[in-house]
């Protein structure tokens, strides 16, 4: 089943000439695992962004998105709240409460969730992410990566169809990121739950996505499984963004079927 589709998808910022994004066509399908790759200002952030109207920024929009068959603006928010998760880069702007316990049941209470269940699914959620021994903390007194996975915990905690994130990382450690990251797989093997990420530390992220597209100039480059992206982009200015040993294995090797792994390499 489809998730997204996106048609001939344009999108131009108030006051602007230049397209931000330029004729995207996209399908991301249930239960896949898709990174995002590209330097900055490529249009990333904002084609993330189409797709959860409530963050959708203001411009001209052209094309359509299509959200599980309808398009999405048709969709009520209370069906997009509870079906699209969004975690953001700045991991502060998601934190609304002063408790561990009360953040992962705010979006139930919200959604007019029967007490019954919401404490139901909270401790589900706290066993799944291990934060039971902070449960009933500050979230003040958190650490960085823990406020992340709080993050996560409390949008994961209303059963989204699909988790969206812009960069969750960019403001972690490389311990708590590569933890984060891991948490992201069990989400997507263990859960079924459709990721769509973008991400900046690809050494890692190209290990457990399953397809990565590559964006410049808000213009989709490349659209392939993980393994055969290395084929597309060697020997372009996107070489940077391939894993260490994809990149090694090109200086050193005139043959196709480039590692992604560290363990492959």
């Amino acid at each position: 089943m489809e998730i997204y589709n996106i048609k001939n998808l344009s999108f131009t910022y108030p006051n602007q000439d230049k397209k931000a994004l330029n004729e995207i066509n996209l399908t991301v399908n249930e239960g896949e695992f898709v990174c995002i790759m590209g330097k900055s200002g490529c249009g990333k952030t904002t084609l993330l962004r189409l797709l959860k109207t409530a963050l959708a920024p203001n411009g001209e929009i052209c094309g359509s998105i299509y959200f599980m068959g309808n398009p999405i603006s048709e969709c009520d928010n209370y069906t997009e709240a509870q079906k699209i998760g969004f975690v953001m880069q700045n991991i502060e702007a998601q934190l609304v409460t002063d408790k561990v316990w009360h953040e992962l049941s705010f979006g139930l209470e919200n959604l007019g969730v029967p007490t019954g269940k919401i404490r139901a699914r909270v401790a589900e959620m706290a066993s799944f992410f291990g934060i039971g021994e902070w449960f009933y903390k500050d979230v003040c007194d958190l650490s960085g990566g823990q406020k992340q996975i709080l993050n996560l915990a409390s949008i994961m905690v209303m059963q989204p169809s699909v988790l969206i994130l812009d960069e969750p990382t960019s403001q972690l450690d490389p311990i708590s990121a590569m933890e984060f990251l891991k948490t992201l797989e069990r989400i997507n093997k263990e859960l079924g739950t459709t990721i769509i990420i973008t991400e900046h530390r690809t050494e890692e992220i190209f290990s457990i996505c399953d397809r990565v597209i590559a964006m410049d100039n808000g213009m989709i480059l490349a659209d392939e499984r993980k393994e055969k992206l290395p084929d597309k982009l060697s020997g372009t200015e996107f070489n940077k963004f391939l894993p260490t040993g994809a990149r090694i294995y090109e200086k050193l090797s005139n043959e196709k079927n480039y590692p992604i792994t560290v363990r492959d390499a």
